[in-house]
């Protein structure tokens, strides 16, 4: 196992294979697939076996970040050099040159420095984007991909590993209820039939997901699932998007409350709360009560 990178399939064979081959060589990687894929694990893999291991490895998601915010936040900055910021998705040109510097002189410049500063970094960029789309739409320098592109790495998405499934399952059914303190020792062969069959258009980060809300909602030791959460038109409720670093309450309050804004305050029925959650009717009430939830805003909302 790769850090959290679990399975035996053939296709990720192959990726952790590249891993170990890459590793030790210092070359700059270019990440891609699609989102939810763990494409920040293969990075974070690869950092563990360089010779640079002992070293910070520093994250950074360009997407999060303004325009105006994205040098600073890459190279850092003197007092005073910028105020304000706006809203954008992609990296923008002037830094796209900066980082091109990187690559090629190993030097950067603070925003608002006027002297170079020599730097000794690796840099491992991951994407779900199609740079190659971007480089023809004149979003992305075509020189800076060259660069970045030095040893790619693509990683497959859930669908194209269905012999990974079931390891992927046992593994996060423990993880999560582990830390519900939950014991949970039996999982449906119709249960396992439904994951296999199921596309995963959100790949692990979907799986880690319907996962967690399925032992959070579960009663007993059997894990299983709400056939409607794994649908094609099946509700994404993530209960990850928090950040909480445990389970609690509050993890379970913003699930509920997510169904009940779905559902519009319905309970019952086939299009109701308890349905999407997949629990008894009498069991999403006992919930909302000893939450505290106040179920007829939803109604009120969805009338407004």
């Amino acid at each position: 196992m790769f850090e959290e990178i679990v399975g035996t399939s053939e296709v990720l064979r192959r990726v952790l294979v590249q891993v170990s081959k890459v590793a030790p060589a210092d070359s700059t990687v270019l990440i891609t697939g699609e989102t939810g894929t763990g494409k920040e694990l293969v990075a974070r893999a690869i950092h563990r076996r360089s010779q640079r291991s002992s070293k910070a490895f520093l994250s950074v998601n360009c997407a999060a970040i303004p325009p105006t915010l994205i040098g600073s936040e890459l190279f850092g900055h003197e007092k005073g050099a910028f105020t304000g910021a706006t809203q954008r998705r992609d990296l923008p040109p002037e830094t796209q040159i900066a980082l091109l510097r990187v690559l090629q002189e190993h030097e950067f410049e603070r925003i608002g420095g006027a002297q170079p500063i020599g730097v000794n970094v690796r840099i491992i960029a991951a994407t779900n984007r199609d740079l190659k789309a971007a480089i023809r739409a004149g979003t992305f320098r075509d020189d800076l991909f060259y660069r970045l592109n030095v040893f790619p790495i693509a990683v497959p998405p859930l669908r194209d590993r269905k012999d990974d499934i079931l390891l992927l399952v046992e593994y996060l059914i423990e993880r999560y209820a582990s830390k519900a303190g939950k014991k949970i020792n039996h999982v449906p062969r119709r249960t396992l039939e439904l994951f296999k069959a199921y596309d995963w258009p959100g790949n692990v980060r979907e799986l880690q997901n319907v996962i967690e809300r399925a032992v959070i909602l579960s009663e007993g030791d059997t894990f299983s699932v709400d056939e409607s959460w794994l649908s094609p038109d099946a509700p994404r409720l993530s209960v990850t998007e928090g950040g909480l670093a445990r389970l609690d309450p509050e993890r379970e309050r913003k699930l509920i409350e997510a169904a009940l804004t779905q559902t519009r305050g319905q309970i019952a029925g086939p299009s109701g709360a308890a349905a999407k959650l997949g629990i008894p009717r009498s069991t999403l009430e006992t919930k909302i009560r000893k939450l505290g939830i106040a179920k007829h805003q939803f109604k009120t909302a969805s009338s407004r």
